[in-house]
């Protein structure tokens, strides 16, 4: 039995719902917790309850919902597109209210059209919102993984830099200290001279022998997980990220990307600009960027309360696209959020990639409000 109650107005969401044709599923409060320790990020994977089996596999509180959905969805050999939405509660550790609450949301698999999806999920998560809490001014904010990803990689960055950056996108702070890593790279600090030599004058050769000898006196190769080898290639790896400067300019105009705030309205025109001055090519990310404008305008929606912000990001790393937030005029607290997560459910075992995007809605954070209203 649940220790909390059901939000008094479940039945609305219930019917909103069966409206936008939806399938209500449920899935177990036990769940496997090795998919959200590898794929839903470090400040959800801080925050789960974990427990073991009896026979010692790693299991956890339902967290949240997406990642069991979309493995209830392989499991089932469901065909797409499928529409499912989801009402029960999660459990998460949190520095403010309950651990055990309620949320609810959408996910839509397999729409083949991202960018109608997109705007259906952002409509379907305002329209509820609208109904649960109405006249009140609701505000929205929008970013775009996808499009930071191609700025990153234009810029030219190596491959480990480029994954590092985008895999901060959202955490200020954190892009803030690799920036100023790129500005001023470090030496890699605690390397046996020798080994130092030998990574920089480029003899592989003789590294991986080096390697090999220190393993052979220490008694390691003999539990060692790598080789002698892959320990050379990530030394080699290590120093070229640690060496790497981003040029005074190409720092500049990440930097001056990442402070892009304005209505969603402007943000095409803004982004196509930025990249015409920077002379960067963010095709087809900026195309993909249009069609779901293009699409969200098509279907109606006010535009007025949306922003585009360039850094904004969710704190959960399977989105690889859109990423949105909803929250109440004057408000900080978030009463929705979601975005696109094309590769989770290959990730998870999926035979086909399957196009998916879904938002979940904080009901407790809703039930204050309407309290408050």
């Amino acid at each position: 039995m649940p220790l909390i109650d059901m939000p008094a107005f479940a039945g609305d969401l219930l019917e909103e719902f069966e409206t936008r044709q939806t399938v209500r599923v449920n899935t177990p409060v036990i769940q496997p917790a090795e998919p959200f320790l590898d794929m839903a990020g470090e400040d959800l994977r801080r925050r789960i309850f974990l427990t073991e089996s009896e026979t010692g596999a790693s299991l956890c509180l339902r967290p949240e919902f997406t990642i069991p959905v979309c493995l209830r969805h392989i499991e089932t050999a469901t065909g797409t597109p499928r529409r499912y939405s989801y009402l029960g509660e999660v459990f998460r550790q949190r520095r403010e209210g309950s651990h055990e609450f309620y949320q609810a949301g959408i996910e839509d698999l397999g729409e083949g059209d991202t960018a109608a999806a997109d705007a259906r999920a952002i409509g379907d998560a305002m329209g509820i919102l609208g109904r649960l809490l109405p006249g009140r001014t609701l505000a929205l904010t929008l970013g775009d993984q996808a499009v930071f990803e191609a700025v990153v990689k234009a810029l030219g960055l190596p491959l480990g830099w480029q994954k590092r950056l985008i895999h901060a996108f959202g955490d200020m702070a954190h892009l803030e200290a690799l920036l100023d890593r790129l500005a001023r790279p470090q030496p890699v600090a605690g390397l046996e001279p020798q080994i130092a030599a030998l990574l920089a004058s480029g003899e592989e050769d003789e590294l991986v022998a080096r390697i090999d000898r220190t393993m052979q006196e220490t008694g390691y190769s003999t539990n060692a997980s790598r080789s002698p080898a892959e320990i050379a290639r990530r030394l080699k790896d290590k120093l070229t990220l640690a060496e790497t400067k981003l040029d005074g300019g190409a720092l500049l105009l990440l930097r001056e990307f990442l402070t892009l705030k304005l209505p969603l309205a402007d943000a095409s025109s803004a982004l196509a600009g930025f990249a015409d001055a920077a002379g960067l090519d963010l095709e087809p990310a900026l195309a993909r960027f249009d069609a779901r404008l293009a699409a969200l305008t098509e279907s109606g929606l006010d535009l007025s309360g949306m922003t585009y912000r360039a850094a904004f990001g969710r704190p959960l790393d399977y989105y690889t696209g859109l990423v949105f937030e909803v929250t109440e005029t004057g408000s900080s607290a978030v009463l929705a959020g979601g975005g696109r997560f094309d590769r989770l459910l290959t990730l998870l075992g999926a035979k086909d990639r399957i196009p998916a995007v879904g938002f979940a809605l904080w009901l407790d954070r809703i039930e204050q409000a309407r309290d408050q209203g």
